[in-house]
Order: C-alpha cells, then sequence, then structure tokens
C-alpha cells in the first residue's frame, strides 16, 4: 500500500477554537444581563441599546450562531481533516469563512443594538447580512465539500452524513424564510403574511434547531465522544436509522409551534404527528451515544472530558423528549407561552450545545498545543457548577411556567378570572431571581474554563501543521460480496447530499405547498382593512423595539383568554401582517384585541405607560421607552413603505403613496389633540410615540368591527 504525507490545518481549528470561547462569554453575559432586566427594570435605564426588547435577540444570536457556530466550524474543520484524511480543500476559503463569518456576528450585533431587525425570531438579520450569510455559507459548503470529494477515506463516516445534512439543509432553510422585499438598506418586509409568514418561520425557526443546534452537534458527537472514550460507535446501523429518520422525520414538526392558532389544523395536526415520530431517532442517538461508553464508566468518573460528553448526550434525550411532549395539544396549551418552554430551549442550550462543546474544546486545546491540562481540578469544577447552575436555571423557570399557566386559566366561585395578568408577573420576580443565579454560576465556569484553556495553551507549544502519513486510497474498488446496500451511497459524497436534500425538501413542499395554494387556508374577512401610514410606522417601530419577544397576538381559543382579551383570533384577520407578530412568549400580556373591549386605553394612558410603566402599573417589570417621545419619524420613508406594501398585495389604491404622508399627519393631528385634551399631554405629530399609539389602537379593531356587523344581522 502506498503511503502520501497530508499536512492538517490546525491553525483554523484554532482561530474558531478561540472566537467559541470569546463569543460563548459575550452571549452568555447579554443574557445574564437581560435575566436580570426582569428582576429590576430599572437595568434597562431608558437606553435604546440596553432595552431588553433590543438585547434579547442579540443574546439568542450570539449563542447560537457566534457560540454555537463557532463551535460547529471548530469541530468540522478539526475532525472532517481528520475523517477524510486529506487537509481542507483551501486555505483561503477556510480563512474567508472563518474572517467573515466574525464579521457577520458584528454586524448582527451592531444592528440589532440600533433596531434594524426585522422581528422574525432567530432571524432578525437584515436582507445585506442575509446575502452575506448566503455567500459566506456557500463558501463553507465549497471548502467541506471540496475536502469530502478530494479524501483518502472511500466511505464516508456517519459524523460526515450529519455535516452534509447541515450544510443543505440550513442552505434551504435560510433561503426560503429569508425572502423580503427591501424598502432601504436598513429595512425590509417579508415578501409572506400573516398564517404563511408563521408557517415558514416556525419551519424554519424548529428545523434552525433542528438543523443548527443539533445535527452538526450530533456529527461532532459521533467523531469526538468515540475519541475521548477511545472506544468504536456502538452500532453502525442503528446511526444508519438515526441519520435519515431523523432529518426526514425532523422538517415536518415546525407547526407543533402554533397548536391552537389561526394555522389551519391540518397542518397543526401534521407537525403533532412528525413530533411524536421524532422521538424515536432522537433517542436512537442518544442511546448509540451512551452506549458507545459501554464497559468505560470508570474512565468516565475520572475524565471531565467525558463527565462533560454524558451530560450533554443526557441533556439532548431530555430536550428531545420533551419537545416531543410539548407538541400534544393538552400538554402545549399549559407551556406555551410560558417560562416552561424557556426552561425547555435552556436544557438544550446550556446543556447540549455548551456542554459538549466545553468537552470538544478540553479534549482539543491541550492536543494542539502538545500538552496536557493545565488543571484538572478547574475543569472539574467547572463540570460541577456549570451542572449546578443548569439546575437553579431551568427548575424555577419549570415552577414559573406551571405557575404562570395556572393563574392565566384559573377563575374563581363567581365564574371570573382570579388573577389580572400583571399578577401573575409579579408572582414570577423570585423565579427569574433564581433563574439569574443559575446563570451567573454557569457562566463562571465559562470563565474558569476560559482561564484554564489559556494557561494549558500558555504551557504547550502549538502545532499550526500537523503532519501525518495517510495511505493512499487505491483507484480501483472491488465490491465486496454481500456488501450492506448503504455502503455505496458512502462512497458518493454528491449523490449522498442531493438524497439528504430530496429527504428534507419532502416535508417542507407538503406543508407550506397547500398553505399557499389553496384559499380556504386562510379565509378572508371583509372588514379587515390595510394598515394606514401611521399605523404601518407605529408597527415598524413596534417590531423595532423587539415588543414580539415579550407580548403575543395571538387569541388561542380557550375560554380563559377568550374572557381575558376578546374574541378568538382569526386566519384572515393577519392578511396585511409582514411579517406576522403572533409571538411566542408572553412575559406581558397578549395585545391582540388592545384597541378594543375592556382592554381599550386612552391614547394619554399609551404615552404615559411607554414613558414609565411603573408610574401607570405598579410592579411591571416593562421596559421604559422614553426615546419614543422625543426621537421624530423619518416623513420620507412613508410613500417608499406604501408602495412597497403595494408590490406585496396589499390593496392601497394606485397612487395612494402620493397622499400616504398628508393621511398620516392627519390622523396623528388626531392622537395629539386626544392626548391634550385628556391629560394636557403636548406632542409633536412627528413623534414615534405618536404612531405606536396609533397601532396599538388599531389592534383587534377590524374583527371586532365583524363581530358587530354580524351581531347585526342576527338581529
Amino acid at each position: 500500500m502506498d503511503y502520501v504525507k497530508v499536512s492538517y490545518d490546525n491553525k483554523i481549528v484554532k482561530q474558531f477554537a478561540l472566537a467559541t470561547v470569546f463569543w460563548g462569554i459575550i452571549g452568555m453575559t447579554v443574557g445574564l444581563w437581560i435575566a436580570l432586566e426582569l428582576v429590576f427594570p430599572q437595568l434597562n435605564m431608558g437606553v435604546p441599546q440596553l432595552s431588553f426588547g433590543r438585547d434579547r435577540p442579540i443574546h439568542t444570536n450570539a449563542v447560537i450562531f457566534a457560540f454555537v457556530g463557532n463551535g460547529i466550524f471548530m469541530g468540522v474543520y478539526y475532525s472532517l481533516q481528520r475523517l477524510c484524511k486529506a487537509p481542507m480543500f483551501s486555505k483561503f476559503l477556510s480563512n474567508l469563512h472563518f474572517w467573515s463569518w466574525q464579521l457577520i456576528i458584528v454586524l448582527a450585533a451592531l444592528s440589532l443594538s440600533m433596531g434594524i431587525t426585522t422581528g422574525k425570531e432567530y432571524a432578525e438579520l437584515e436582507w445585506p447580512i442575509d446575502i452575506l450569510i448566503t455567500l459566506v455559507w456557500v463558501v463553507f459548503g465549497i471548502n467541506m465539500m471540496g475536502t469530502i470529494i478530494k479524501r483518502r477515506e472511500r466511505h464516508i463516516y456517519v459524523g460526515i452524513w450529519f455535516y452534509i445534512a447541515t450544510l443543505v439543509t440550513v442552505a434551504m432553510l435560510h433561503i426560503v424564510n429569508s425572502l423580503e422585499l427591501p424598502v432601504s438598506l436598513f429595512k425590509s418586509y417579508s415578501i409572506y403574511a400573516g398564517v404563511q409568514d408563521a408557517l415558514v418561520q416556525w419551519w424554519y425557526g424548529h428545523n434552525a434547531v433542528a438543523f443548527f443546534l443539533t445535527t452538526p452537534y450530533l456529527g461532532l458527537m459521533y467523531y469526538f465522544l468515540p475519541k475521548a472514550a477511545n472506544r468504536p460507535v456502538y452500532s453502525y446501523k442503528l446511526s444508519i436509522v438515526h441519520f435519515w429518520t431523523l432529518i426526514f422525520l425532523y422538517i415536518w414538526a415546525g407547526p407543533h409551534h402554533l397548536l391552537y392558532t389561526a394555522l389551519p389544523h391540518w397542518a397543526q395536526t401534521l407537525g403533532t404527528v412528525f413530533s411524536i415520530m421524532l422521538i424515536a431517532p432522537s433517542w436512537g442517538g442518544m442511546v448509540n451515544g451512551l452506549l458507545t461508553l459501554r464497559g468505560a464508566w470508570d474512565k468516565v468518573r475520572e475524565d471531565v472530558v467525558l463527565k462533560f460528553m454524558v451530560v450533554a448526550v443526557t441533556a439532548y434525550g431530555m430536550s428531545t423528549f420533551e419537545g416531543t411532549m410539548l407538541s400534544l395539544k393538552n400538554v402545549n396549551a399549559i407551556g406555551h407561552f410560558t417560562d416552561w418552554i424557556v426552561a425547555h430551549v435552556h436544557i438544550g442550550a446550556l446543556g447540549w450545545n455548551g456542554f459538549l462543546t466545553f468537552g470538544i474544546l478540553y479534549w482539543l486545546i491541550p492536543r494542539m498545543w502538545r500538552t496536557t491540562l493545565y488543571s484538572k481540578s478547574a475543569a472539574n469544577f467547572h463540570f460541577w457548577i456549570g451542572t449546578l447552575g443548569i439546575l437553579v436555571y431551568a427548575v424555577p423557570m419549570y415552577w414559573g411556567g406551571f405557575t404562570q399557566a395556572l393563574m392565566w386559566k384559573d377563575f374563581n366561585a363567581e365564574g371570573q378570572l382570579s388573577y389580572t395578568f400583571l399578577e401573575t408577573s409579579t408572582q414570577l420576580k423570585g423565579m427569574y431571581a433564581l433563574r439569574s443565579i443559575g446563570g451567573t454560576l454557569y457562566l463562571i465556569g465559562v470563565f474558569m474554563m476560559a482561564w484554564n484553556l489559556w494557561k494549558t495553551a500558555a504551557q504547550g507549544s502549538f502545532l499550526a501543521e500537523e503532519e501525518v502519513e495517510v495511505p493512499e486510497m487505491p483507484r480501483t474498488y472491488n465490491k465486496p460480496k454481500g456488501e450492506f446496500w448503504h455502503r455505496p451511497l458512502e462512497r458518493r459524497p454528491i449523490q449522498f447530499m442531493i438524497v439528504a436534500l430530496i429527504m428534507v425538501i419532502i416535508g417542507g413542499v407538503i406543508e407550506l405547498v397547500p398553505t399557499f395554494l389553496i384559499k380556504s387556508n386562510i379565509p378572508t374577512i371583509s372588514s379587515v382593512q390595510p394598515y394606514t401610514p401611521l399605523e404601518l410606522q407605529g408597527r415598524d417601530i413596534y417590531v423595532r423595539e423587539g415588543c414580539y419577544t415579550c407580548h403575543s397576538q395571538m387569541v388561542r381559543p380557550f375560554r380563559s383568554e377568550v374572557v381575558r382579551y376578546g374574541e378568538y383570533s382569526k386566519a384572515g384577520e393577519f392578511v396585511y401582517d409582514h411579517p406576522f407578530q403572533w409571538g411566542s412568549k408572553r412575559t406581558g400580556p397578549d395585545l391582540a384585541r388592545e384597541g378594543v373591549g375592556h382592554l381599550k386605553k386612552t391614547d394619554a394612558w399609551h404615552y404615559m405607560h411607554m414613558l414609565d410603566p411603573r408610574q401607570v402599573s405598579s410592579g411591571s417589570i416593562m421596559p421604559a421607552y422614553p426615546w419614543l417621545h422625543d426621537s421624530e419619524v423619518n416623513m420620507d420613508m412613508i410613500p417608499a413603505k406604501i408602495r412597497a406594501m403595494q408590490k406585496l398585495g396589499v390593496p392601497y389604491p394606485e397612487g395612494y403613496d402620493q397622499i400616504a404622508t398628508e393621511d398620516y399627519l392627519k390622523q396623528a393631528d388626531g392622537i395629539v389633540a386626544n392626548m391634550k385634551a385628556d391629560k394636557e399631554i403636548e406632542s409633536p405629530n412627528t413623534a414615534e410615540i405618536v404612531a405606536l399609539i396609533a397601532y396599538l389602537q388599531r389592534l383587534g379593531v377590524d374583527i371586532n368591527t365583524e363581530t358587530n356587523l354580524q351581531n347585526q344581522a342576527k338581529k
């Protein structure tokens, strides 16, 4: 057999490893800050860049795409070269990928802090950054597939299967969900509206969890866990079943985020059915990982790397089981919109993604610097304080979720709701404080790891180019008699990629296409009208300030919600919402009927409430928004926004953009006059707060009009 010398590029792995630690600290620190803001709302300080609504997307994007993203690339660039017995396809592309990804992260942080956002959860970045993400993903794809094609190992290892599925599916999800119509360099509108936008968003949102936070990490698990344990993967055949069933079933499960909403029932049911089936491949992966350690449990007790990995895989199993349970309608009716979901998400993020990343770092750094870990006791301290941090974080959030659900739904003997929404919020302050303590413990462990890894590197010598001799892959191949059917596919990476893409496309097409093509899925409501220019501007401000992170706009068909908020939501209400604003968490009350019925407040009330919520609602944990009272709307943008909406099918009259500004000022003058008459409040008609008030007062008005018309017809 002929041997050839190859040189593995450790420098690119080092760069991504350093970025992983750095962005992990940044993202988790922001997360701790916003957790404290729910305990001490004064920490918002009346500053836009410190406001919870703007910082929460910074936290989620930093943890998902900066910390976990860099962790994925770190593990892929290290393992892929060794699994393929070949260096990366292009050092230039490797470095272009690294620096471009860091640029995206910086641009994301800056733009989100400035309120430049699409308002779509986990996809908040505006269209220029979306295009940059697409280009960088193509760079990564060329580099990865080029390495696989020029490999010196005939069969593609299971870890690489997951890398390939991640590559093609993330590209598909990102492109489809990010289709938007630009209005300016910093503003766009989703091409989808209402129910359709909600379905596309959670098809993306759920599968961002699946194919960015799960499949690449399963690939890393299949490489680094056996390496750390020095044992082969438990079952090759189980890994095949695990991979193909996981990528096929996962893509269907998105609608379980929209149970009891205005989404068509057939789509909700489809999401539930596939979510239930999803437990089998998910636990198949967990079992394959844990049973790889059979007979090595004594080593687990001694090896801190394996401790992190075992807890990570266990957390993966727990969070996937919980995800399946939350897709059941009777369970979802309790958990959705509550802090239970926060606990569920963080079991996966802190346990699965966080701990597996820490284990990989503790395994990688000593090897690349050709030394031993500086302090095993510090690493063990990190493990235990991190584990304690997860528990102290999650348990209060689970308890808080059940508390919210019970208080929201409780009726007294007279048939009235027992608690106001504000009472449920104040009840949770202690639990939010405990959550912050848990986050602090976890973050202390991360700082301890950073110090330990720095000291480890300082005592070693970095090996930038790792030269090894590997056997040259023969040009001819004699297929063994009775070869397993999957083996031929493992020799053909392009065909493998195409099959994987087809598997994930099937579910997406079956769920999305009928919702767009069959009009009966979204019945229209005659009284629903487009937003006025002032209301449209107010809606954009609502999105900019991240109000959707705390408020939903979806009244579910439960007695408790109909009594609390008003009539349940209909699909036809949202046909002009680009993007939809149904939300996923109720830290504050639902706003779908804010402008009608017993929920309606005066214009002056909204003005004072946004200026200082606690002066109006004692005990409120909502941030203050004083800058809205001082900032003025860019009136030059009004006609462009109307034209963009017309292109998206919103039926404004032809030429309306020419008189939209006049209509804007006329409606604004009415609100200004109301506030002056009510509370002697002086405000310019171009102030942002006036536009926001107009939007809040519009919510629910159209459907309320329709109901009134129906009642009159019955009489």
